[in-house]
């Protein structure tokens, strides 16, 4: 195991900026995952009026 006396520099402090920056990348990315699942869950919902009105479509016939 190598051991070093050389302290590493000191981490620097993030910006206003930077910490802004953050914030609004992760509300985007949760706004988007919240809004593709608003927009995508009446696609995977099961419709029983659809399937009803197929039935009888096919029993007129």
């Amino acid at each position: 195991m190598f051991v070093s006396n050389v302290a590493p520099p000191p981490q620097e402090r993030a910006s206003l900026g930077q910490i802004a920056g953050r914030w609004l990348l992760g509300a985007t990315i949760v706004g988007a995952l919240v809004g593709s699942l608003v927009v995508g869950t009446p696609a995977l919902s099961t419709d029983q009026s659809g399937g009803a009105q197929q039935s009888q479509a096919s029993q007129q016939r």
